[in-house]
């Protein structure tokens, strides 16, 4: 049930913010800060307005039934605003859940080919491909970090960065095991295979985020090799971190300097133990409830893409779309199934409320 006080504290709260902007009293810092917050806040204010607007006329229409002359009139509007009421009390609950703060945040993508040989190569680059054509239709940029290439075309393993507000928020449920059922290129035969790439999605962490001790890192210095880095030299410039506490170790060769090297490695290992961070705090605080979508287990069979019937189904939630090209390409089915994965969480979030 929303109460109706905690809709006009926010009302009043954005029109606070808004007059200490307008106010030109405060810069910096405070001032995106504020934005921040307003932003969010004005994304609500409408349906804030409409949800008042029908409570109110519900209000006026049940006091016009005592009316002789008014009453067929109060009924009729009294049936179509109860009519509307559910809908907008349900997206105004959605608008109200508590958001994710990595929503906003850019990411960090790792894309690992699993079973099958070239073949699961090939459509881990199918998949970079995919999200690089997303990503760029979305208005956001794509930096790749490290890539190990195989003589195909394919990919052992690649990490790129995804920048843009609200990358996280529209990626962040693509991590998991990923499977393509085709014919592949070298089978002679016409069989159908199956095979799988692993992908995982992080969002960008801060230094505020993690703090990271000198005394918990080791940082190895070695020669750059191998045909994957797009700017691979014959210099001491790759940086491999090993990370004590966690384990976690991350390589990076493609930038030009040890310098960018080491700072690209440290972003990738700060993203890893704020993601390592995160899932610890959500199984803790879920854990007598397994989210139907919002685990992030790259370990979890998520998604299956068969060539022969053009089809892409999501496991999690049971949604098929026979759409596989423009998928595949990045387009506008992809926003399709990413849609429904939100609003199943955003449904599940609000049935755990109630």
């Amino acid at each position: 049930m929303i109460v109706e006080q905690k809709l006009i504290d926010i009302q009043t709260r954005a029109t606070e913010i808004e007059t200490k902007m307008n106010s030109g009293e405060i810069s910096g810092d405070e001032l995106t800060k504020l934005s921040k917050e307003y932003s969010q806040l004005s994304s609500i204010l409408p349906l804030i307005n409409r949800y008042l607007q029908i409570q109110r006329g519900i209000k006026d229409a049940n006091e016009m039934l005592h009316d002789e002359e008014l009453k067929s009139i109060a009924a009729e509007q009294l049936e179509e605003l109860n009519r509307a009421l559910p809908d907008v009390e349900r997206d105004l609950q959605i608008a109200l859940l508590p958001r994710d703060e990595a929503d906003d945040s850019s990411v960090i993508v790792e894309i690992r080919a699993g079973i099958g040989g070239e073949e699961s190569a090939l459509f881990a680059g199918d998949l970079f491909n995919q999200y690089k054509s997303y990503a760029l239709r979305h208005g956001w940029q794509i930096e790749i970090i490290e890539e190990n290439a195989t003589s195909l075309h394919g990919y052992k393993e690649i990490i790129f960065k995804i920048i843009g507000l609200g990358a996280y928020a529209r990626m962040k449920f693509e991590s998991g095991i990923h499977r393509v059922q085709r014919v592949p290129e070298t089978e002679a035969a016409g069989r159908i295979h199956t095979s799988a790439a692993s992908v995982a999605v992080m969002p960008e962490a801060k230094d505020i985020d993690v703090v990271i001790e000198e005394k918990d890192i080791r940082i190895d210095i070695f020669r750059a090799s191998g045909a994957g880095g797009q700017h691979v030299n014959k210099t001491d410039s790759a940086i491999r971190i090993t990370h004590f506490p966690s384990g976690i170790v991350v390589t990076c060769q493609n930038e030009r300097s040890q310098l960018q090297n080491k700072a690209t490695a440290m972003s990738v290992l700060r993203s890893r133990l704020y993601e390592k961070q995160r899932s610890e705090q959500m199984n803790a605080s879920n854990a007598s409830r397994r989210s139907m979508v919002g685990s992030g287990d790259r370990s979890e069979k998520i998604r299956t893409y068969n060539f022969p019937e053009q089809r892409v189904t999501d496991h999690r939630i049971k949604l098929t779309l026979y759409k596989l090209d423009d998928i595949l390409a990045g387009g506008e089915a992809l926003d399709e199934m990413i849609d429904a994965l939100i609003s199943a969480d955003q449904l599940e979030r609000l049935a755990a409320i109630d």
